[in-house]
């Protein structure tokens, strides 16, 4: 079969779009447990402390009414805070910073940011892998948008019953930090 654009040999591009995503996952899989060699950005070292924890920073960022800002990343189905593993080099904050910008275009200064603590829980999205976080508040002061590898945005009220589709790091341990200590 020859179409005009795209691979003859699928159907259509989202076939490739997924086949690819698919390659990604099983990739990043092997270089975060450590089979197969090297080193993926972000994953290293820095980003994974001992076999099985995977080391991030994330960052809650809430709204005038007390609504948390979450995101869906592409290719997975769980809700999570902005953030992600740190480069070579980069201190949590410094991590936290970067990761925002990339993910929902704020730009944010590592001084004012506050820290919440480290809190670890199962991954959401590396099955049998946990993740120890660097978890930091932040101001909203400026509007989001869809950025990097975000698929989705969504505002949660953490007061509201929730959502089945949380993240277990968000779910478990930052929403009832968050619920036990005063807004600053």
């Amino acid at each position: 079969m020859t179409r005009t654009g795209g691979c003859p040999y699928l159907a259509d591009n989202s076939d490739l779009v997924s086949g690819i995503s698919r390659i990604g996952r099983i990739l990043r899989r092997r270089l975060v447990s450590g089979r197969r060699g090297g080193t993926a950005r972000g994953v290293g070292s820095s980003a994974v402390t001992t076999a099985g924890v995977i080391r991030v920073s994330a960052v809650v960022l809430r709204d005038a009414t007390g609504a948390v800002l979450t995101v869906r990343k592409r290719g997975t189905s769980r809700f999570m805070l902005p953030g992600g593993k740190p480069e070579t080099g980069e201190t949590p904050a410094q991590t936290a910073v970067r990761e925002v910008q990339e993910e929902v275009g704020l730009t944010l200064r590592v001084e004012t940011l506050r820290p919440l603590g480290v809190l670890r829980a199962a991954a959401a999205n590396e099955d049998g892998f946990e993740v120890e976080a660097d978890v930091f508040e932040h101001a909203l002061d400026a509007p989001v948008a869809v950025g990097a590898e975000i698929a989705e945005l969504r505002w949660l009220d953490p007061d509201a019953p929730l959502p089945p589709d949380l993240a277990p790091l968000l779910r478990d341990r930052v929403l009832p930090l968050l619920q036990a200590s005063p807004r600053p």
